[in-house]
């Protein structure tokens, strides 16, 4: 059915977005039809939607997903291994992963999110979840889905979200393995995490070697896929890029022949700030992170920081994602991950938006189909009652949230109270 939706301010998802009165948003099917001022629209044949005022933007674009984590927080670190092999042990676990699974989705689309990218799951079900997704036999957002990660032993994620290559050979044979289900792109751990560290000072040593990262990126390139790195240091980011990433996730702090290096290859940062804050800043009573693991955090977060930072001031794309599934990062804050963005990098609130919506479809590859409001592009976006350009906050509740042209009013989230609280303590960051 057609619908048009009108009396709404909205903000169009461009760099330097600013409110528009007076427009309305014609949808036909999944794709927008028009935008145009309401008194040059025909509405014969459109069911109007009367917005009440309230603000039309894009839907938000999540860049960094663990589909099967929830991020509530646990006293002592999950063993991922046994969590997944749990998972998959018999058919009545791998019943309850597969509603697991479909329960996420459906809660980032109802905070918002109608595209993210999946960047390493349990076995096949991130494509499983996505391909139910796009039949209308579940609800949730489009996924760019990427099941497993490639890691090496001893790797961040190895033998549980990742496979464990122990040559440049089996890793392209995992490349293989993993394209036999059609994920849309491929993912690499180039490097260890917080978590895995084992000094103080030293996180994300770089596990991964050049010639596996280089012959993994070489296949994957060859079958069509894009490439995302997990990176957590210098070293780390060098190796990545030298030897054909696309994106890094996380980051580090860059120097110049870093920097030289993403404008050469054409490679993008992926920000993750929501994962690493609650290891600098909770009160480890809180966070349940053991001295070494808040001082490694810090490093982590700085890197990540500074990492944005200079690539947005060398005209580096610069891309958004949570890493939902991280202790204290669920599927429903996306919208924090602007905030923080805006706090510790510095940016004003519109780019924030912007990053969240149309640079993020950019860099996903779908820049010709989501992440502004357009004619021609699908009808994904989400109102909220207060102005987003003001407060990021204004996008933590929803009045209603589009994706591909189907409506969810009021969309109701089941949250946790004690992250909810923890978290809004460092709004003012």
């Amino acid at each position: 059915m057609k619908k048009a939706f009108t009396n709404m301010i909205l903000l169009d998802g461009s760099e330097n977005m600013a409110p528009l009165s007076g427009y309305a948003v014609l949808v036909d099917g999944e794709n927008i039809a028009a935008v145009l001022p309401e008194t040059e629209c025909d509405f014969q044949g459109y069911e109007k939607i009367d917005l009440n005022g309230e603000y039309l933007m894009p839907g938000l674009i999540n860049l960094h997903v663990h589909i099967p984590a929830d991020g509530k927080p646990k006293e002592k670190p999950a063993d991922a291994k046994k969590a997944v092999k749990l998972a998959t042990a018999n058919p009545l676990t791998r019943k309850y992963t597969e509603h697991m699974y479909k329960s996420y989705c459906r809660t980032e689309l109802f905070s918002g999110v109608t595209t993210f990218r999946s960047v390493g799951g349990v076995e096949h079900y991130d494509t499983w979840v996505r391909d139910l997704i796009n039949a209308g036999k579940a609800l949730g957002p489009r996924i760019l889905a990427a099941n497993m990660a490639i890691s090496v032993p001893g790797g961040h994620m190895a033998g549980s979200l990742a496979y464990e290559a122990t040559s440049p050979e089996e890793a392209v044979r995992y490349v293989h393995k993993i394209s036999t289900d059609k994920p849309d792109l491929i993912k690499l751990m180039v490097t260890g995490g917080v978590l895995d560290a084992t000094v103080k000072g030293e996180p994300g040593v770089l596990k991964m070697s050049p010639d596996i990262i280089r012959q993994a990126c070489e296949e994957a390139h060859k079958l069509g896929y894009h490439v995302a790195a997990h990176v957590e240091s210098p070293e780390g980011l060098r190796a990545a890029l030298e030897n054909g990433v696309d994106t890094i996730e996380h980051g580090a702090k860059p120097d110049e022949e870093i920097l030289r290096l993403f404008r050469e290859k054409g490679a993008v940062h992926v920000a993750t700030i929501s994962p690493a804050l609650p290891y600098v800043l909770f009160d480890p009573a809180v966070s349940h992170v053991n001295e070494m693991g808040q001082h490694n955090g810090k490093v982590v977060f700085d890197g990540i920081v500074e990492c944005a930072k200079q690539c947005l001031a060398h005209g580096i794309p610069v891309g958004l994602g949570t890493d939902t599934g991280c202790p204290f990062v669920t599927h429903y804050d996306m919208w924090r991950e602007l905030h923080y963005f805006h706090k510790c990098c510095g940016v004003p609130n519109a780019f924030a938006l912007y990053t969240a919506t149309k640079r993020n479809a950019e860099i996903a590859g779908l820049g010709d189909v989501t992440g502004s409001i357009e004619t021609g592009k699908c009808a994904d976006f989400i109102v909220s009652a207060k102005n987003p350009l003001e407060h990021l906050s204004a996008l933590r509740s929803l009045s209603m949230v589009v994706a591909r042209g189907n409506i969810i009013r009021n969309p109701k989230i089941k949250k946790m109270p004690q992250v909810e609280e923890e978290l809004d303590k460092y709004l003012s960051i």
